[in-house]
C-alpha cells in the first residue's frame, strides 16, 4: 500500500462561504415563494426550497480541519482515496470516511495521556469530540515507555529491564492498512526485540562470552555497554515495524536490575569480587613496600639481618600494611635478639 497525499483539497473556506451564501439564497427564495405561491394548492417552489434546505448541509460533512503534525486517512466505499497531511482547512467528498484503527488505543506513551481539562463534559458532546479526534493520526514524535520485563541474560540469570522507544508514523497508509493496530503492533515488537537482544548479553562482564557473533569473546554487557545494546534494540525494532510505516528514532534502557529472587545473592557476589580485588591491590602494594624497605636497609648498611630476622620483619610489615585496624606498636627495650 502506497501513501497518496491529497494536497490540492485546501478549499474548505470557499466551500463553507459558498454553503452560507447558498443557505441565505434558499432562505430568501423560500420567503419569496411563500409570498408568491402561498395560496396555491400545490406550491412547487416552496416545496423545492424546503427540499434544498434539507439536503444542502451534506457538503458540510466533507469539511476537515487539520492542525500541524496531524493526518487523516480517507476511504470511499472501502477504497483508499488518499491522506490529508498538511495543516489547513480541507474539503473532500462528503461520503469519504476517515480510518484510524489505533485511535482508541491507549498505551503508556506521550500523546495518549489525556488530561481532564480537555474534557467538556460527560454527555454526548464529549463523546463526539473524542470520536472525531480519534480519527486523526498523529505524526508527532512520541515516546513509548514499555513495561518492565523479566528476561534471562546469556548466562541464564533473570534480569528486569525496561526501555523507552521514541517513534513516529511516516507512512499513514501502511500504518492503517498493513497492520491491524499499529500502536499495539509496535508495543509487541518492542517486547520481542528486547528479549532477542538481551539474551545475547550478560548482565555484567563475564569471561568466554561472545556478544557480537564474531566468534571472539568480548567484554560486552548490559550494564557496561548500554549504548551499544540500545542501538541494537533500536535496529531490531525498526526492522520489525518497517512494514507498519513506523520510524523508530531512538531506544533507551530506562531500568536495569537483577530480578528480586537473585538480587541479594548477586549483590554478595559483587561485594566479594570487589573485596578480593581490593585485597589484591593492598597486598601488591605491601609487598612492594617491604621489598623497598629491605633494599634500603641493605643499601645504607643500617642493620644486617639473617634470613630468620628478614622473615620476621617481612611478616610484621605485611601484618601492619594489610591489616584492617591500626597497628599497636611494641617497643623492645632489650637486646636485638
Amino acid at each position: 500500500m502506497k501513501e497518496i497525499t491529497l494536497s490540492h483539497r485546501k478549499i474548505g473556506m470557499p466551500v463553507l462561504l459558498g454553503e452560507i451564501a447558498l443557505y441565505l439564497l434558499l432562505a430568501a427564495g423560500l420567503v419569496i415563494s411563500i409570498i408568491r405561491d402561498g395560496d396555491s394548492d400545490f406550491p412547487v417552489s416552496v416545496i423545492a426550497c424546503i427540499l434544498l434546505i434539507a439536503i444542502a448541509w451534506i457538503p458540510l460533512m466533507g469539511l476537515h480541519v487539520l492542525k500541524p503534525q496531524e493526518a487523516l486517512v480517507l476511504t470511499l466505499f472501502g477504497k483508499y482515496k488518499g491522506t490529508l497531511k498538511d495543516a489547513g482547512f480541507y474539503w473532500v467528498n462528503p461520503f469519504c470516511t476517515s480510518i484510524n484503527p489505533a485511535g482508541k488505543t491507549r498505551l503508556s506513551q506521550s500523546g495518549d495521556v489525556r488530561s481532564a481539562k480537555f474534557s467538556i463534559g460527560h454527555g454526548e458532546a464529549s463523546e463526539k469530540l473524542e470520536s472525531k479526534e480519534d480519527k486523526k493520526i498523529s505524526l508527532k514524535i512520541m515516546t513509548l515507555n514499555n513495561s518492565r520485563q523479566k528476561i534471562n541474560d546469556c548466562l541464564g540469570n533473570p534480569v528486569e529491564i525496561g526501555i523507552a522507544v521514541t517513534w513516529r508514523v511516516t507512512d499513514t497508509a501502511k500504518a492503517v492498512f498493513n497492520v491491524d493496530n499499529y500502536k499495539e503492533f509496535l508495543s509487541l515488537q518492542c517486547d520481542s526485540a528486547l528479549r532477542n537482544i538481551v539474551r545475547l548479553y550478560p548482565y555484567d562482564v563475564a569471561p568466554n562470552v561472545d556478544t557480537t557473533g564474531d566468534g571472539v569473546a568480548d567484554e560486552g554487557s548490559l550494564r557496561g555497554s548500554s549504548e551499544i545494546v540500545a542501538e541494537r534494540i533500536r535496529d531490531e525494532i525498526q526492522n520489525r515495524v518497517e512494514e507498519a510505516g513506523i520510524e523508530v528514532v531512538e531506544a533507551r534502557i530506562t531500568y536495569l536490575a537483577y530480578a528480586p529472587e537473585i538480587a541479594a545473592a548477586m549483590l554478595q557476589r559483587q561485594q566479594a569480587t570487589a573485596l578480593v580485588d581490593a585485597r589484591k591491590t593492598i597486598v601488591d602494594g605491601a609487598v612492594g613496600m617491604v621489598e623497598m624497605a629491605l633494599e634500603q636497609l641493605n643499601e645504607h648498611d643500617i642493620v644486617t639481618l639473617d634470613e630468620e630476622r628478614k622473615a620476621a620483619m617481612v611478616s610484621n610489615l605485611l601484618v601492619v600494611l594489610c591489616g584492617n585496624h591500626d597497628a599497636q606498636p611494641v617497643v623492645n627495650s632489650g637486646s636485638l635478639y
